[in-house]
């Protein structure tokens, strides 16, 4: 008898797994699909993880990064690309800034920096920068600024800038290396099945497994957003309806596993979680049910928060109450 329904696998189990890097097998892949799924994570982990990074830099008595500092070992390119390997962890949306000032001859490293509590360095023992000459003083000002996947330096720089300050490409995301491979296993009476094994290494501000994790939740929230088809009828004679019962039949629309999400499974940044949570908010059906103002209006949220929410409803296909 011919098969007829696709086989679900089996949960992703640990291969190996420190703080930096981890393994992962998912057995059980009708034929074909080991590829389209690896294929997809890959993707999505590369590109959709959040992470912090150093968006621009001003040093004193430099005006570009072709210019050498007096009394220090190193030429602008070079802090610059030792700047771009800190690894930062960020609990806040907005741009924060950074400052490091040093005087005398010493290895300056990131531990030197100056941070907000808001910001966490991974790895302080980085150097920077060396100073050679003891009465030369060293300082700089770094904003640091949250975002996804890699940005080039022309895509977030502004128009206008201070004179001397220095954009630089920034490498949000979290992870360093992701890579899969494929192979037939047997199932019954067939040897044609995929087994996963995905390999994921981070910069140590995300698990490998957290990783993973986020990146089937994104591509479950991605796969439900496009779930049927639009019914231009529909909505056209929805819009003519009093606001009432407009709500009521959205409402009534909505998937209920979809409104039953909780809301630490969205890939929400940690400060806007927390307004949330200490506002008792706990499920998408908890948001929807509140107007864009109430949120606003949230200790510890602002507006770059509500546009993280707007923007994760919108994949659901769910917007805030008129």
């Amino acid at each position: 008898m011919l098969e007829t329904n696709v086989a679900l696998p089996s949960k992703p189990r640990v291969i190996n797994e420190d703080t930096f890097s981890g393994v992962y097998e998912v057995d059980g892949l009708f034929p074909g699909y080991g590829h389209t799924l690896g294929n997809s994570l890959r993707r999505i982990i590369l590109s959709s993880l959040p992470g912090a990074a150093i968006t621009q830099v001003k040093i004193d008595g430099v005006q570009h990064e072709f210019s050498t500092l007096a009394g220090v070992k190193e030429d602008i390119i070079t802090i610059l690309l030792n700047l771009k390997r800190i690894r930062l962890q960020m609990h806040s949306d907005t741009p924060m800034t950074l400052n490091l000032k040093v005087t005398g001859a010493k290895v300056i490293t990131a531990g030197d920096i100056t941070a907000p509590s808001q910001i966490e360095i991974l790895n302080p023992e980085q150097p920077i920068a060396e100073v050679t000459d003891k009465s030369v003083t060293f300082g700089m000002e770094l904003t640091v600024e949250h975002g996804l996947g890699y940005v080039p330096r022309e895509v977030h720089q502004k128009e206008k800038v201070d004179i001397g300050t220095i954009a630089l490409d920034a490498v949000f995301t979290p992870i360093r290396r992701v890579n899969y491979e494929v192979e037939n296993m047997r199932v019954g009476d067939r040897t044609d099945y995929n087994r996963l094994r995905v390999f994921i290494e981070t910069d140590g501000t995300i698990s490998p497994r957290q990783a993973l994790e986020n990146s089937i939740e994104i591509m479950v929230h991605q796969l439900k957003s496009i779930i049927g088809f639009q019914d231009a009828v529909t909505n056209t004679a929805s819009a003519a309806l009093p606001a009432e019962e407009k709500m009521a039949l959205d409402e009534a629309s909505l998937d209920t596993d979809v409104l039953k999400t909780r809301i630490e499974t969205l890939d929400l940044s940690t400060r806007t979680q927390n307004a949330l949570e200490n506002a008792n908010i706990r499920t998408v059906g908890g948001l929807v049910r509140k107007k864009k103002d109430d949120i606003l209006a949230l200790e510890g949220m602002g507006p770059k928060g509500v546009e993280e929410i707007e923007a994760i409803l919108a994949s659901l296909s769910i917007t805030f109450k008129e």
